[in-house]
């Protein structure tokens, strides 16, 4: 062993002192035996093959090229010559191969290049082996020595535990350049597997696994109880499980308060347990390598009977609510038992009125009122076990009170005739015993409902009722409730009006009535809450409306709704304003040619109205257009509209000039024509006006049909403009 690293050594050195040089890379190159070597320049082939290529093996020529290739008779057939970058195979290695290579190459008109490396061939790495002094020992008392064996040269030593490398410490050496391992005071971590990795610069190798027995313990005892609880119910089924670190696995002994049972094992299993195996159980282990003994620290068991039997007495159960009070008690077989009390779902507390004694099991209530009526249970537990008993109800006495008193159907009057329901209730334990009263009379009826069938206006009046505990002695009465009966439903529902000409500026009353008992009237306009304007007033209860002075914007529909508790209906009536005529305009043409069309319109605001054409003081036509086909010339002139209103008496007119023009004429002539027809036409318009305030003035006002007299003030007013193109205008009478 020592020589192969005196000659590893050797090599480093030679290798260190040796690199490649010139056309070949650095070395030196290792390999091992049987392989094979490329010695490859650093040249790129030449246009021109190479005159030269001379390879030598230290001083002797292994191959040469100088237009013919010489091999050295040791080199036939394991060796090849490129030509055209001057590299070498070498194959089948052999360790006479390893030395200093070198070669010299001419190019064909160049420098000669030249270059030298190194070769070192190896025996591989093979038989590793690794061996143990003893492979069955004792945690920290034992130690052991492992030492590896391998053929090769230039070997390397690494030591493995597991998949991690082994390395040097207080506990562990390393010797004979790492083929040795030796561990002190073994620990239960150091049982492997170990392997013996051996490695040199062409190859590597691993020894079989070995692995070490160490035993110890035990120790870190452990006693669980499976279910783990505190108590157990008589009757259940416990199993004990004890464990502990040991190699071997140790052996287990059990024990009840410091004696020895016969029951050995990792388990202890109690079937059917009973009070009298109550008590501290412990284990015991022993490891027969170590002979280490190790006991578990002590597990009381605790076994209790089950709860059962729980019943609840009472001293009573007919209580006076605010009088009584009771006593409860409380009985169950078992052990250690607790107690809870519950009303219902709710747990009972100590309070000023309720108390507990003997433990809970009694429950005494002072002074009890109507939520104390129960159902109240007893619920029994101790820690193994639980029980409730039966439900016992308390009958509680209390009232009568919040007495009520409800009519069917709930309305303020009633149509005679109608059948009429009404119900008392009380709250009240028993059920309260119900009379009934009429203006304060006792009636005969008796019990929780009266019914008033086929109800007459006599049976009118306030009733009430009054409710009696006879448990309790008490009376309670209700306040007084009105009965109203009335005689009629509402019907023929109409609206009036104080005249039939409804012309704006005079004044009109709109009543509404209906058959029946009427309590109230409502009055609309166009299907929303009428809301008076300043010229609106009601009257009598909302029966008339009242109009001082109608205006147009009075026009539209009316509604009176009519009703009581009992029915409505509603009248209906359209309310149209006569008013005008007033602000008339006439619409066409100033001038127009001889043979056209004339057509001219007059409008005017009016309800309702009729329309008179005058030209130059002759009625002309009686619609509101006026239209006339081939116009001739003596059809200019100041043309009237007059627009009269049949109801209110009114009279409203427009004037238009026309001028009928002939293109055939001068400008001279046609000018002297308008000339004297301006003339003409003013002369006529102030003829028309004259006559036609003459002829209102003769004309007598309109009767109404209440034979009141109704006034119509006419105004009379003429104006026109005299100028070259005749514009619209109006007189009114």
């Amino acid at each position: 062993m020592e020589i192969a690293v005196i000659h590893f050594i050797i090599l480093g050195v030679i290798s260190g002192l040796t690199k490649g040089a010139g056309v070949l890379p650095d070395g030196p190159l290792n390999k091992a035996v049987g392989e094979t070597v490329m010695f490859t320049t650093t040249l790129n082939p030449p246009e021109t093959p190479f005159l030269s290529v001379n390879w030598k093996f230290g001083s002797k020529n292994i191959i040469t090229y100088s237009g013919v290739t010489n091999i050295a008779p040791a080199y036939e057939g394991r060796i090849t010559l490129f030509l055209s970058t001057g590299s070498l195979e070498l194959r089948n290695l052999t360790l006479n191969d390893s030395g200093e290579y070198s070669v010299n190459i001419i190019p064909h008109g160049g420098v000669q290049e030249e270059g030298n490396t190194r070769l070192d061939v190896y025996v591989p790495v093979s038989n590793v082996m690794a061996t143990a002094s003893s492979t069955d020992l004792v945690e920290s008392i034992s130690s052991v020595r492992l030492s590896c064996s391998s053929s090769g040269y230039s070997l390397t030593f690494l030591w493995l535990n597991s998949s991690s490398e082994v390395t040097a410490s207080d506990r562990v050496q390393l010797t004979d350049g790492g083929a040795n391992l030796i561990i002190v005071n073994v620990t239960r971590y150091d049982q492997g597997p170990f392997r013996c990795h051996v490695s040199n610069l062409v190859s590597n190798g691993n020894s079989g696994p070995i692995n070490f027995n160490i035993s110890y313990g035990p120790e870190n005892i452990n006693l669980t109880i499976s279910p783990s609880q505190e108590y157990f119910v008589e009757g259940a089924n416990i199993s004990l499980f004890c464990s502990a670190d040991s190699s071997p696995s140790a052996q287990f002994m059990w024990f009840l308060n410091g004696d020895l049972l016969s029951d050995t094992g990792p388990e202890l299993r109690l079937m059917n347990i009973q009070m009298s195996q109550s008590g501290n159980y412990s284990c015991q282990a022993f490891n027969n390598k170590t002979l280490r003994y190790i006991t578990s620290q002590p597990a009381a068991i605790s076994v209790l009977k089950r709860v059962a039997n729980v019943v609840v007495t009472s001293d009573t159960t007919d209580l006076l609510e605010f009088n009584s009070s009771v006593s409860l008690s409380c009985s169950s077989s078992g052990l250690f038992l607790s107690f809870l009390w519950l009303n219902s779902s709710s747990e009972v507390t100590v309070s000023d009125r309720v108390q507990f004694s003997d433990g809970g099991s009694t429950l005494t209530i002072v002074s009890v009122t109507r939520y104390d009526q129960g159902p109240f249970r007893c619920h029994v537990f101790n820690p193994v076990s639980n029980g409730t008993s039966d439900p016992v109800n308390l009958t509680i006495n209390y009232g009568p009170e919040n007495i009520n008193l409800i009519i069917s159907p709930s309305q303020e009057h009633y149509v005679e005739g109608s059948d009429i329901s009404l119900m008392c209730s009380a709250v009240s334990i028993p059920s309260a015993q119900f009379q009934w009263f009429l203006n304060g009379d006792l009636q005969s009826d008796t019990g929780p409902e009266l019914r008033l069938m086929n109800i007459q206006m006599s049976q009118s009046g306030n009733y009430s009722c009054r409710a009696f505990n006879n448990k309790t002695m008490r009376y309670e009465k209700t306040q007084l409730s009105i009965v109203s009966v009335v005689l009629e439903r509402i019907s023929g529902a109409s609206i009036t009006s104080s005249t039939y000409l409804t012309i704006e500026g005079n004044s009109v009353n709109l009543t509404c009535d209906a058959a029946g008992s009427v309590f109230t009237r409502k009055w609309m306009k166009g299907g929303s809450d009428l809301i008076p304007a300043v010229n609106m007033a009601l009257h009598d209860n909302n029966r008339v409306l009242s109009f001082s002075s109608l205006n147009k914007q009075d026009d539209g529909e009316y509604s009176c709704n009519v009703s009581n508790h009992l029915s409505n209906d509603e009248a209906d009536f359209t309310m149209v304003v006569y008013y005008g005529p007033e602000n008339v305009q006439i619409r066409g043409p100033n001038e127009i040619h001889l043979k056209e069309t004339l057509t001219l319109t007059c409008s005017a605001e009016t309800v309702p109205a009729s329309y008179t054409w005058i030209l130059n003081g002759k009625q002309i036509h009686y619609s509101a257009i006026y239209t006339k086909n081939n116009i001739e010339p003596s059809d200019s002139g100041n043309y009237i509209c007059e627009v009269m209103n049949d109801l209110t008496w009114r009279i409203s007119a427009a004037v238009h000039g026309l001028t009928v023009t002939d293109w055939s004429l001068s400008a001279g002539a046609i000018a002297g024509i308008v000339i004297a027809c301006l003339v003409v036409l003013s002369a006529v318009a102030v003829a028309v006006y004259y006559i036609y305030k003459q002829k209102i003035d003769n004309k007598a006002p309109p009767q109404s049909d209440n034979k009141e007299v109704e006034e119509c003030v006419y105004e009379n007013t003429s104006t026109y403009e005299n100028t070259s193109t005749y514009e619209n205008t109006t007189y009114e009478n």
